[in-house]
């Protein structure tokens, strides 16, 4: 599926998020919006709050049902995720979308009880997308820009599971997501 404009990117949620996110309560959509709102609400900037809200837009372009990580399948959203959202707001939203699954490995490889912490899809998905990350891996990725924001939207997707969450829906995010797309 190609997107080609924050219209059709809104819409892609408004009408294909209703998938279940993983093996969790949530679907796609309120995953998404619990994220954002959590940025939001510690006072992020505006970016930072649209790359939660759509880090795992990869998901949804794939469409491979539910939860691919069960069955063995990487769908790799986060490439194909990046890509999208580098064309519609460039590397500043794109970034932390293209690192927040090597933001999972770091983590894992770096904070002794993360691992313990993690939904038993994200303990199978991180099996699949090379386990906790090497030294070298954990260097490298301290120098890709943008990696302390990846680390955030990382940490916002671990907490962002809850089916009893009462947060703003996707209309509340249209003026950042305005505010942040790149010009036609």
């Amino acid at each position: 599926m190609k997107i080609r404009s924050t219209e059709e990117l809104v819409r892609l949620y408004r009408e294909r998020a209703d998938l279940p996110y993983g093996l969790t309560d949530v679907t796609q959509l309120q995953h998404a919006l619990q994220g954002a709102h959590l940025a939001r609400s510690e006072g992020h900037r505006p970016e930072l709050v649209v790359a939660t809200l759509f880090h795992d837009v990869g998901h949804l372009l794939g469409r491979l049902n539910d939860n691919p990580a069960e069955r063995g399948i990487d769908d790799r959203h986060e490439v194909s995720g990046g890509r999208i959202l580098a064309a519609l707001f460039g590397d500043e939203i794109a970034q932390p979308t293209r690192l927040h699954v090597a933001a999972k490995r770091y983590l894992c490889a770096t904070e002794a009880d993360y691992f313990g912490r993690l939904s038993p899809d994200s303990v199978r998905s991180l099996e699949l997308q090379g386990g906790p990350m090497s030294d070298a891996e954990c260097a490298a990725f301290r120098a890709e820009p943008g990696w302390e924001d990846a680390l955030l939207v990382r940490r916002w997707d671990d907490r962002a599971k809850d089916p009893r969450a009462n947060v703003p829906g996707l209309d509340a995010y249209l003026p950042d997501i305005a505010a942040c797309a790149r010009a036609a």
